[in-house]
Protein backbone atom coordinates (compact mmCIF):
# COMPACT_ATOMS: atom_id res chain seq x y z
CA UNK A 1 0.00 0.00 0.00
CA UNK A 2 2.60 1.98 1.08
CA UNK A 3 4.91 1.48 -2.59
CA UNK A 4 1.81 2.53 -4.37
CA UNK A 5 0.96 5.94 -2.56
CA UNK A 6 4.72 6.94 -2.92
CA UNK A 7 4.52 5.98 -6.69
CA UNK A 8 1.67 7.80 -7.05
CA UNK A 9 3.41 10.79 -5.13
CA UNK A 10 6.44 10.94 -7.05
CA UNK A 11 4.66 9.78 -10.57
CA UNK A 12 4.75 14.07 -11.43
CA UNK A 13 8.05 15.41 -12.42
CA UNK A 14 8.81 18.81 -10.51
CA UNK A 15 10.53 21.47 -11.77
CA UNK A 16 12.66 23.83 -9.14
CA UNK A 17 14.33 27.01 -10.16
CA UNK A 18 16.50 28.50 -8.64
CA UNK A 19 17.20 32.69 -8.78
CA UNK A 20 20.43 33.03 -7.19
CA UNK A 21 23.51 35.47 -8.34
CA UNK A 22 25.59 33.21 -6.26
CA UNK A 23 26.40 30.77 -8.61
CA UNK A 24 28.13 28.03 -6.08
CA UNK A 25 24.74 28.22 -4.76
CA UNK A 26 23.46 26.95 -7.35
CA UNK A 27 25.77 24.32 -7.96
CA UNK A 28 25.33 23.33 -3.77
CA UNK A 29 21.45 23.02 -4.38
CA UNK A 30 21.86 20.83 -7.93
CA UNK A 31 24.20 19.05 -5.89
CA UNK A 32 21.22 18.38 -3.24
CA UNK A 33 18.86 17.47 -5.70
CA UNK A 34 21.13 15.00 -8.13
CA UNK A 35 19.64 11.79 -6.19
CA UNK A 36 16.00 12.86 -6.54
CA UNK A 37 14.95 11.19 -9.74
CA UNK A 38 11.83 13.17 -10.05
CA UNK A 39 13.21 16.26 -9.54
CA UNK A 40 14.66 18.46 -12.36
CA UNK A 41 16.37 21.42 -11.64
CA UNK A 42 16.86 24.76 -13.18
CA UNK A 43 19.47 27.22 -12.13
CA UNK A 44 18.99 31.29 -13.01
CA UNK A 45 21.10 34.04 -12.10
CA UNK A 46 20.16 37.12 -13.45
CA UNK A 47 17.43 38.36 -11.90
CA UNK A 48 16.63 40.57 -14.24
CA UNK A 49 16.16 37.47 -16.74
CA UNK A 50 13.79 35.75 -14.21
CA UNK A 51 10.51 36.14 -15.37
CA UNK A 52 11.60 34.90 -19.17
CA UNK A 53 12.70 32.05 -17.82
CA UNK A 54 9.83 31.41 -15.71
CA UNK A 55 7.56 31.93 -18.74
CA UNK A 56 10.03 29.56 -20.55
CA UNK A 57 10.58 26.81 -17.91
CA UNK A 58 7.31 26.51 -16.10
CA UNK A 59 8.85 25.68 -12.41
CA UNK A 60 6.56 23.50 -9.99
CA UNK A 61 8.80 25.94 -6.99
CA UNK A 62 11.02 28.50 -7.14
CA UNK A 63 13.67 29.22 -4.76
CA UNK A 64 14.79 32.94 -4.87
CA UNK A 65 17.42 34.37 -3.52
CA UNK A 66 16.39 37.81 -0.85
CA UNK A 67 19.35 39.80 -1.37
CA UNK A 68 20.81 40.06 -5.01
CA UNK A 69 22.81 43.53 -6.13
CA UNK A 70 21.03 43.74 -9.31
CA UNK A 71 17.08 43.44 -8.49
CA UNK A 72 16.41 42.58 -4.42
CA UNK A 73 14.50 39.25 -4.26
CA UNK A 74 11.48 41.18 -2.78
CA UNK A 75 11.04 43.09 -5.81
CA UNK A 76 11.25 40.19 -8.02
CA UNK A 77 8.91 38.37 -6.07
CA UNK A 78 6.85 41.59 -6.42
CA UNK A 79 7.05 41.06 -10.04
CA UNK A 80 6.12 37.12 -9.84
CA UNK A 81 3.17 37.47 -8.25
CA UNK A 82 1.93 40.32 -10.67
CA UNK A 83 2.94 38.34 -13.79
CA UNK A 84 -0.02 36.32 -14.96
CA UNK A 85 2.59 33.13 -16.00
CA UNK A 86 3.63 33.12 -12.70
CA UNK A 87 1.28 34.30 -10.23
CA UNK A 88 0.36 31.23 -8.29
CA UNK A 89 3.99 29.47 -8.68
CA UNK A 90 5.26 28.78 -4.99
CA UNK A 91 8.27 30.74 -4.40
CA UNK A 92 10.77 29.70 -1.33
CA UNK A 93 12.87 32.54 -0.13
CA UNK A 94 16.35 32.02 0.70
CA UNK A 95 18.71 34.36 2.48
CA UNK A 96 21.14 33.96 5.07
CA UNK A 97 19.26 36.49 7.64
CA UNK A 98 16.98 34.58 9.92
CA UNK A 99 15.35 38.38 10.79
CA UNK A 100 11.30 37.18 12.17
CA UNK A 101 10.49 41.25 10.49
CA UNK A 102 11.94 40.60 7.21
CA UNK A 103 10.23 36.72 6.95
CA UNK A 104 7.05 38.85 7.96
CA UNK A 105 7.52 41.01 4.72
CA UNK A 106 8.39 38.20 2.81
CA UNK A 107 5.23 36.33 3.45
CA UNK A 108 3.47 39.71 3.00
CA UNK A 109 4.68 40.00 -0.85
CA UNK A 110 3.52 36.81 -1.03
CA UNK A 111 6.33 33.91 -0.49
CA UNK A 112 5.33 30.65 0.26
CA UNK A 113 7.90 29.23 2.64
CA UNK A 114 11.09 30.78 3.97
CA UNK A 115 14.73 28.84 4.22
CA UNK A 116 17.53 30.44 5.70
CA UNK A 117 20.50 29.12 3.52
CA UNK A 118 21.81 26.93 3.01
CA UNK A 119 19.31 24.53 4.38
CA UNK A 120 19.71 21.04 5.29
CA UNK A 121 19.24 18.58 2.23
CA UNK A 122 16.32 16.27 3.52
CA UNK A 123 14.33 19.64 4.40
CA UNK A 124 14.79 21.13 1.11
CA UNK A 125 13.69 18.53 -0.48
CA UNK A 126 10.67 17.99 1.55
CA UNK A 127 9.69 21.30 1.41
CA UNK A 128 10.34 21.24 -2.55
CA UNK A 129 7.73 18.06 -2.68
CA UNK A 130 5.55 19.51 -0.45
CA UNK A 131 5.14 22.90 -2.72
CA UNK A 132 5.39 21.50 -5.95
CA UNK A 133 2.79 18.60 -4.78
CA UNK A 134 0.35 21.17 -3.95
CA UNK A 135 0.70 23.49 -6.84
CA UNK A 136 0.30 20.62 -9.71
CA UNK A 137 -2.68 19.41 -7.62
CA UNK A 138 -4.02 22.96 -8.23
CA UNK A 139 -3.05 22.80 -12.00
CA UNK A 140 -4.78 19.74 -12.11
CA UNK A 141 -8.26 21.12 -10.08
CA UNK A 142 -8.25 23.46 -12.63
CA UNK A 143 -7.63 22.21 -15.75
CA UNK A 144 -10.24 19.91 -14.50
CA UNK A 145 -12.17 22.31 -13.65
CA UNK A 146 -12.21 24.01 -16.73
CA UNK A 147 -12.72 20.98 -18.64
CA UNK A 148 -15.97 20.03 -16.88
CA UNK A 149 -17.03 23.87 -17.56
CA UNK A 150 -16.27 23.01 -21.49
CA UNK A 151 -18.19 19.65 -20.86
CA UNK A 152 -20.84 21.76 -19.36
CA UNK A 153 -20.84 24.74 -22.06
CA UNK A 154 -21.34 21.57 -24.80
CA UNK A 155 -23.98 19.46 -23.08
CA UNK A 156 -26.14 22.63 -22.20
CA UNK A 157 -25.52 23.58 -26.16
CA UNK A 158 -26.44 19.99 -27.17
CA UNK A 159 -29.67 19.91 -24.80
CA UNK A 160 -30.84 23.27 -25.83
CA UNK A 161 -30.33 21.89 -29.74
CA UNK A 162 -32.21 18.54 -28.64
CA UNK A 163 -35.10 20.78 -27.43
CA UNK A 164 -35.42 22.77 -30.86
CA UNK A 165 -35.18 19.19 -32.34
CA UNK A 166 -37.93 17.73 -29.92
CA UNK A 167 -39.91 21.07 -30.88
CA UNK A 168 -39.53 20.73 -35.11
CA UNK A 169 -41.52 18.82 -37.35
CA UNK A 170 -38.14 16.77 -38.90
CA UNK A 171 -39.53 17.04 -42.46
CA UNK A 172 -40.78 20.98 -42.77
CA UNK A 173 -38.37 21.99 -40.23
CA UNK A 174 -41.66 24.16 -38.73
CA UNK A 175 -43.03 23.18 -34.93
CA UNK A 176 -44.51 20.01 -34.58
CA UNK A 177 -48.09 19.44 -33.21
CA UNK A 178 -46.79 18.57 -29.57
CA UNK A 179 -44.69 21.52 -29.83
CA UNK A 180 -48.00 23.99 -30.91
CA UNK A 181 -49.98 22.09 -28.45
CA UNK A 182 -48.01 23.61 -25.53
CA UNK A 183 -47.83 27.19 -27.08
CA UNK A 184 -51.81 27.78 -27.68
CA UNK A 185 -52.28 26.91 -24.41
CA UNK A 186 -50.30 30.03 -22.98
CA UNK A 187 -50.88 32.25 -25.52
CA UNK A 188 -54.39 31.59 -24.76
CA UNK A 189 -53.92 32.28 -21.28
CA UNK A 190 -52.14 35.26 -22.26
CA UNK A 191 -54.76 36.47 -23.94
CA UNK A 192 -57.36 36.12 -21.53
CA UNK A 193 -55.33 37.83 -18.98
CA UNK A 194 -54.75 41.05 -21.18
CA UNK A 195 -57.97 41.11 -23.06
CA UNK A 196 -56.60 40.68 -26.60
CA UNK A 197 -57.73 39.06 -29.51
CA UNK A 198 -56.21 35.53 -30.78
CA UNK A 199 -56.94 33.81 -34.03
CA UNK A 200 -56.42 29.98 -35.11
CA UNK A 201 -56.31 29.45 -38.69
CA UNK A 202 -55.87 25.74 -40.36
CA UNK A 203 -54.76 24.70 -43.61
CA UNK A 204 -55.25 21.78 -45.23
CA UNK A 205 -53.28 21.21 -49.03
CA UNK A 206 -55.88 19.92 -51.40
CA UNK A 207 -56.16 16.87 -52.65
CA UNK A 208 -53.02 15.18 -51.47
CA UNK A 209 -53.28 11.75 -51.55
CA UNK A 210 -53.62 12.19 -55.21
CA UNK A 211 -50.99 14.29 -55.42
CA UNK A 212 -48.74 11.29 -53.43
CA UNK A 213 -50.33 9.00 -55.58
CA UNK A 214 -49.43 10.95 -58.86
CA UNK A 215 -46.03 12.17 -58.13
CA UNK A 216 -44.43 10.14 -55.42
CA UNK A 217 -43.55 10.73 -51.34
CA UNK A 218 -40.66 11.65 -52.41
CA UNK A 219 -41.74 14.91 -54.33
CA UNK A 220 -44.91 14.64 -52.05
CA UNK A 221 -42.69 15.56 -49.49
CA UNK A 222 -41.10 18.25 -51.31
CA UNK A 223 -44.64 20.07 -51.84
CA UNK A 224 -44.93 20.04 -47.82
CA UNK A 225 -41.76 21.60 -47.21
CA UNK A 226 -42.65 24.58 -50.07
CA UNK A 227 -46.10 24.85 -48.39
CA UNK A 228 -44.31 25.93 -44.98
CA UNK A 229 -41.91 27.92 -46.17
CA UNK A 230 -44.98 29.77 -47.47
CA UNK A 231 -46.39 29.72 -44.47
CA UNK A 232 -43.42 31.12 -42.32
CA UNK A 233 -42.83 33.39 -45.47
CA UNK A 234 -46.39 35.35 -45.01
CA UNK A 235 -45.71 35.77 -40.54
CA UNK A 236 -43.38 38.17 -40.40
CA UNK A 237 -44.07 38.56 -36.48
CA UNK A 238 -42.19 36.49 -34.08
CA UNK A 239 -45.01 35.97 -31.82
CA UNK A 240 -46.85 34.37 -34.92
CA UNK A 241 -45.94 30.58 -34.51
CA UNK A 242 -47.04 27.99 -37.78
CA UNK A 243 -46.82 24.12 -37.05
CA UNK A 244 -47.29 21.18 -39.06
CA UNK A 245 -50.18 19.61 -37.40
CA UNK A 246 -50.28 16.06 -39.44
CA UNK A 247 -50.14 14.60 -42.83
CA UNK A 248 -50.64 17.26 -45.27
CA UNK A 249 -52.44 20.08 -42.38
CA UNK A 250 -50.90 22.94 -41.13
CA UNK A 251 -52.03 25.33 -38.49
CA UNK A 252 -51.11 28.94 -37.79
CA UNK A 253 -51.29 31.13 -34.50
CA UNK A 254 -51.81 34.39 -34.27
CA UNK A 255 -51.92 36.39 -30.78
CA UNK A 256 -53.18 39.76 -31.15
CA UNK A 257 -54.72 40.12 -33.83
CA UNK A 258 -58.33 40.03 -34.67
CA UNK A 259 -60.54 38.15 -37.27
CA UNK A 260 -60.08 40.10 -40.01
CA UNK A 261 -56.46 40.27 -39.49
CA UNK A 262 -56.21 36.49 -39.43
CA UNK A 263 -58.64 36.08 -42.63
CA UNK A 264 -56.38 38.49 -44.53
CA UNK A 265 -53.16 36.77 -43.13
CA UNK A 266 -55.03 33.58 -44.63
CA UNK A 267 -56.08 34.51 -48.12
CA UNK A 268 -52.41 35.47 -49.05
CA UNK A 269 -51.38 32.19 -47.88
CA UNK A 270 -53.89 30.89 -49.90
CA UNK A 271 -53.10 32.93 -52.99
CA UNK A 272 -49.14 32.36 -52.45
CA UNK A 273 -49.82 28.61 -52.50
CA UNK A 274 -51.63 28.43 -55.73
CA UNK A 275 -49.51 31.20 -56.93
CA UNK A 276 -46.58 28.44 -56.74
CA UNK A 277 -47.82 26.80 -59.55
CA UNK A 278 -46.70 23.31 -58.14
CA UNK A 279 -48.36 20.71 -60.89
CA UNK A 280 -51.33 18.74 -59.70
CA UNK A 281 -52.48 16.62 -62.71
CA UNK A 282 -54.78 14.77 -60.49
CA UNK A 283 -56.57 17.45 -58.44
CA UNK A 284 -60.13 18.15 -58.91
CA UNK A 285 -60.25 21.66 -57.84
CA UNK A 286 -57.27 23.22 -60.34
CA UNK A 287 -54.15 22.14 -62.41
CA UNK A 288 -51.93 23.28 -59.35
CA UNK A 289 -51.58 22.71 -55.58
CA UNK A 290 -54.03 24.49 -54.17
CA UNK A 291 -55.30 24.99 -50.21
CA UNK A 292 -58.22 25.61 -48.34
CA UNK A 293 -58.16 27.14 -44.81
CA UNK A 294 -60.57 27.96 -42.26
CA UNK A 295 -60.33 30.73 -39.85
CA UNK A 296 -61.50 31.50 -36.24
CA UNK A 297 -60.99 34.35 -34.47
CA UNK A 298 -61.68 36.85 -30.96
CA UNK A 299 -61.39 37.57 -27.55
CA UNK A 300 -61.08 33.81 -24.93
CA UNK A 301 -63.09 34.04 -22.33
CA UNK A 302 -61.09 31.88 -18.79
CA UNK A 303 -63.58 29.10 -19.96
CA UNK A 304 -62.29 28.52 -23.92
CA UNK A 305 -60.33 25.70 -24.29
CA UNK A 306 -57.23 25.22 -27.14
CA UNK A 307 -59.78 22.32 -28.05
CA UNK A 308 -62.73 24.41 -28.59
CA UNK A 309 -61.05 26.93 -31.01
CA UNK A 310 -59.17 23.88 -32.96
CA UNK A 311 -62.43 22.42 -33.29
CA UNK A 312 -64.18 25.31 -35.17
CA UNK A 313 -61.36 26.10 -36.92
CA UNK A 314 -61.57 22.84 -38.35
CA UNK A 315 -64.87 22.98 -39.19
CA UNK A 316 -64.56 25.84 -41.00
CA UNK A 317 -61.58 24.11 -42.53
CA UNK A 318 -64.02 21.18 -43.60
CA UNK A 319 -66.53 23.98 -44.69
CA UNK A 320 -64.23 25.09 -47.47
CA UNK A 321 -63.17 21.59 -48.69
CA UNK A 322 -66.80 21.12 -49.12
CA UNK A 323 -67.46 24.33 -50.56
CA UNK A 324 -65.29 23.40 -53.28
CA UNK A 325 -61.30 24.01 -51.86
CA UNK A 326 -59.29 26.20 -52.83
CA UNK A 327 -60.63 29.17 -50.58
CA UNK A 328 -60.95 30.90 -46.90
CA UNK A 329 -63.77 30.19 -44.71
CA UNK A 330 -63.91 32.34 -41.49
CA UNK A 331 -66.30 33.06 -38.25
CA UNK A 332 -65.57 34.69 -34.79
CA UNK A 333 -65.31 31.90 -32.10
CA UNK A 334 -69.51 29.90 -31.54
CA UNK A 335 -70.84 31.88 -34.59
CA UNK A 336 -72.97 29.67 -36.62
CA UNK A 337 -72.89 31.66 -39.61
CA UNK A 338 -69.49 31.68 -41.61
CA UNK A 339 -67.75 33.73 -44.53
CA UNK A 340 -65.68 32.56 -47.45
CA UNK A 341 -63.18 34.09 -49.28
Amino acid sequence: MMEGYKAELYSVDIMVMLVDDQAIVGKLVQNMLTEQPDISFHYCHNPELALEEIKNIQPTVILLDLIMPTLNGLELLKKIRLSSDSQDIPVIMLSTEDDPATKVKAFGWGANDYLVKLPDKIELVARLRYHSKSYIHKLQRDRMFEALQKAQAELEKQNIELLRLSQLDGMTEIANRRYFDECILIEMKRAVRNQQPISVVMIDVDHFKRYNDAYGHLQGDDCLKTVANILKAQTHRPADFVARYGGEEFVLLLPETDLDGATIIAEKIRAAIFAEQIPHQSSLTAAYVSASLGVTGGIPNSHDTPEIWLQQADALLYLAKASGRNQVQFAPLGATETNGT
